[in-house]
Parts: structure tokens; C-alpha cells; sequence
């Protein structure tokens, strides 16, 4: 890892988080991801389980982690398995945890390798009734593909037919939607790199320069600040191509007279940022530039002010509408008629304003979280208006990430240059 080591209290404390959820009698089994093949004998880059990173904060392929809080020995309540380290595998691959560094990071004092862990597992199974296993369940995945955790599922199904099995995923997506402070620490570290990555920026970008170029120059600053890299792929979109909200391809020059829309974010620790911002190529908004920026920007503050435990995302988003109806009223994308006639299930302003304005963040970058029920504090979202304009080939979005409390929310982008004004006096300091 590149960063400098967490406070093992986080994964302490997700552990009990988790505990305290379970059911009596009751045994969890997380195991790690697949190495996925990509061609010829390679691999690609392994990225860990989720679930299993929030609960250990380990890294490292062929990974378990154990939780049975009923044990009647104490030492196995909490078990971490790891591949055992071999000698001629670290001469080709790297090192392996031992076990005290394991302990180290996850705060878990009984470490068992993966070669002996049948005949302990058997014992820990048959004293259990129920037996909670993780499955990778978000809203937004569609991927079919078996991973490991569905293997696995179906090995402990075939093994132990009569227990009664738990889903994991249904606890995980309760908790990993509510941060702890020590979480949000970690994030907000993540959110800092970003924060000086995009004020190197400012004063690079210039008509000519490459949007590969860009993208560049944020992989190196990330890396620099001890960053893993980007959380997601950057999307780094002059001109017309700010219209397509997951452009990657990065390939073309930025022009004069064109804005430039970033869409990037630093991973720190496991935690990812995820920032948007719209700026002028030449470093001067134009008239016309000026005011869609500031109806996207009025619509962001809008959001931010509404964005509060309580409400749900069904109505926030709705209220969020009934703005952008206003702002898009207001320079000149839609007319009275637009709304008068409008489908409620198509809005007017759903023409320039495509995509939806929160999601839930953390480790994942569409994070964990209920999508129906009311806004909780500890919850971290983003807040992301755009406004896409085809007859004029213009995109403009603004991202910040919220930590919401039982007040409100607090901006953990506060710092991060947002306004015209900002952007335009840090660009005339290009060299």
C-alpha cells in the first residue's frame, strides 16, 4: 500500500457494528475477491472485496475474515485468514502479511492460514444455526458474472444443507451507509489530495493542452500524495464531449473558448473522492458560460440546503426538479409552455438535466446505502447538478461530497475553489 497506515479502530469498531446486527447462534464468512485473468498469463490489478476491506482493512488476495460471536472459545470470535507466506511465490510476487502485521492493520489477534482452515471451520460451522455469507447486491450492478463470494455460497450450501443461511449484504448495506467519524477522517484525506490536485490544474490547463494530458497530470499528483490513484476512471471532457457523463476516451485537445469538464477523484486508505468541476480553457468564462455556470452552481446550493436526515431521495430529487425547472426557466433552456405540458414522468427539465444528483459515497464510489428510505446522519453523498446542452454543445456539472449530521450537512469540499470568481483568479496565475 502507499498510504500510511490506518487507525486499526476503524475496522475494530465495523466489526462490532456488525456483530451487534447478527443474529444469536450465528457464524459470518467474508472471503476476498478473485484475481480476474486478462490475457496470456497476466492479471489484472486485484481489487479487494469491499465488505471484507471495511471489516479488516486487509488487501491482500486469498483473504477470509470469520465472525462468530457465540464461539465457546474466545480466541476463534473473531478470525482472520490469510494465504500462508512462501518463500519462492514472494521471490515472483512480493510479500505476504505475517502475522503481526495483519493484526496491525485489522485489530484481529487470531490469524489462521488458508491450508489449515477446513478442519477448524467444520467445528465453527456445526456449532452454529444460521450462517451469514456475503453477496455483492447493489442497485446499480448488472455484471452476471460467478464471482467468488457466489462460488463460495454455493460450496457451503452443498457442505451444510441444513443450516439457515443470512444475507450479509443486507446488514452491510444498513451500516456501510453511516459513516464513523474515524471513516470520514480517512475520506476526507482522500478529498484533500483532490483538492491540491485540482489547484495544480488551474494553473496547467490552456488552450492546446491534451485532455490525456490533464488526465496525466492528476495520476501524478495523486501518486505523489500517496494516493493508490484515481478511485474511478477520469473523465476529462472538453467542449461538446462534457455532454457524455462517463466519457473516458480523453484523446482530444482543448480548444480555446471551450470549457472543460473534470469529473475525477483520489482513493486514500480504501476511501474514495469524487469531485466535478467545470472551468474555462483560457481561464475566462464567457458571458453566455457565466450564466449557465451560475444556474448550475444555483442548483448545487439548492440541493446542498435541502440535503438533511429526514428527507427521502425520492422527494429530494423532486425538489431538486422543481429548481432546475426554475434555473432552466430563467436562462432561457425551457419555456412555460415546456412545463405547463410537461409528462410528470419526463419533466421538462429532464432534457437538460439527465442523471440523477446524489449518490452515496465511501469506499465504493456508488457506496452501500438505501435508495428509499429516509436520509440518515453519518451518510456521506455527493451533490452533482449538470446541465447539458446539445443546441449549444456545452456541459457544465458540479460535484462536492456532504457528510450529513442530524443539523444539516457539512461540505468536506468547502475549501475546493467552486465559484466563478475563485476559478478565474487562481487560472490567471498559469505561467
Amino acid at each position: 500500500m502507499k498510504y500510511l497506515p490506518l487507525n486499526p479502530q476503524i475496522f475494530i469498531d465495523n466489526r462490532k457494528r456488525f456483530v451487534k446486527a447478527m443474529r444469536p447462534d450465528s457464524i459470518a464468512i467474508f472471503v476476498s475477491n478473485d484475481e480476474w485473468p486478462s490475457n496470456g498469463d497476466a492479471l489484472h490489478a486485484f481489487k479487494q472485496n469491499t465488505d471484507l476491506y471495511w471489516l479488516t482493512g486487509v488487501e491482500q488476495e486469498d483473504s477470509m475474515v470469520i465472525l462468530f460471536p457465540d464461539c465457546p472459545d474466545p480466541k476463534y470470535r473473531e478470525v482472520l485468514v490469510l494465504v500462508r507466506p512462501n518463500e519462492l511465490k514472494e521471490k515472483w510476487d512480493g510479500k505476504r502479511l505475517r502475522s503481526n502485521e495483519a493484526t496491525a492493520i485489522s485489530g484481529i489477534k487470531t490469524i489462521v492460514w488458508l491450508d489449515s482452515l477446513d478442519a477448524l471451520l467444520q467445528t465453527w460451522v456445526h456449532l452454529a444455526d444460521h450462517i451469514y455469507l456475503d453477496s455483492n447486491e447493489n442497485d446499480r450492478k448488472a455484471s452476471l458474472i460467478q464471482s467468488r463470494e457466489y462460488r463460495f455460497i454455493g460450496e457451503m450450501k452443498a457442505r451444510y444443507p441444513l443450516h439457515k443461511y443470512e444475507r450479509a449484504a443486507k446488514i452491510m448495506k444498513e451500516l456501510r451507509g453511516i459513516k464513523t467519524k474515524l471513516e470520514v477522517e480517512v475520506l476526507q484525506k482522500a478529498i484533500d489530495i483532490t483538492d491540491n490536485t485540482f489547484r495544480r490544474l488551474l494553473k496547467f490547463i490552456k488552450p492546446g493542452v491534451m485532455e490525456y494530458e490533464i488526465e496525466a497530470e492528476i495520476f501524478h499528483s495523486f501518486l505523489s500524495q500517496r494516493s493508490a490513484g484515481p478511485a474511478y476512471g477520469s473523465i476529462i471532457a472538453s467542449g461538446d464531449r462534457a455532454r457524455t457523463l462517463h466519457y473516458v476516451s480523453n484523446n482530444q485537445e482543448c480548444k480555446d473558448g471551450e470549457m472543460i469538464l473534470m469529473d475525477f477523484g483520489a482513493e486514500y486508505g480504501g476511501y474514495c473522492a469524487d469531485l466535478t468541476r467545470t472551468i474555462p480553457v483560457n481561464g475566462k468564462f464567457n458571458l453566455r458560460q457565466k450564466e449557465v455556470y451560475n444556474a448550475c452552481l444555483a442548483l448545487h446550493n439548492y440541493a446542498k440546503s435541502i440535503l438533511k436526515p429526514g428527507i427521502s431521495i425520492v422527494d429530494y430529487t423532486e425538489k431538486v426538479g422543481d429548481e432546475a425547472t426554475k434555473q432552466f426557466l430563467k436562462i432561457g433552456l425551457i419555456t412555460k409552455a415546456d412545463v405547463k405540458n410537461e409528462d410528470p414522468e419526463n419533466r421538462a427539465y429532464r432534457k437538460y438535466l439527465y442523471h440523477g444528483i446524489s449518490h452515496h459515497l465511501g469506499i465504493d464510489v456508488h457506496d452501500l446505502g438505501t435508495r428509499t428510505e429516509p436520509i440518515k446522519p453519518g451518510m456521506v453523498f455527493t451533490i452533482e447538478p449538470g446541465i447539458y446542452i446539445e443546441q449549444e454543445k456545452m456541459g457544465v456539472r458540479i460535484e462536492n461530497n456532504f457528510w450529513i449530521t442530524k443539523n444539516g450537512n457539512i461540505d468536506l469540499m468547502k475549501n475546493i475553489p467552486i465559484t466563478i470568481e475563485e476559478i478565474e483568479t487562481l487560472m490567471k496565475t498559469r505561467k
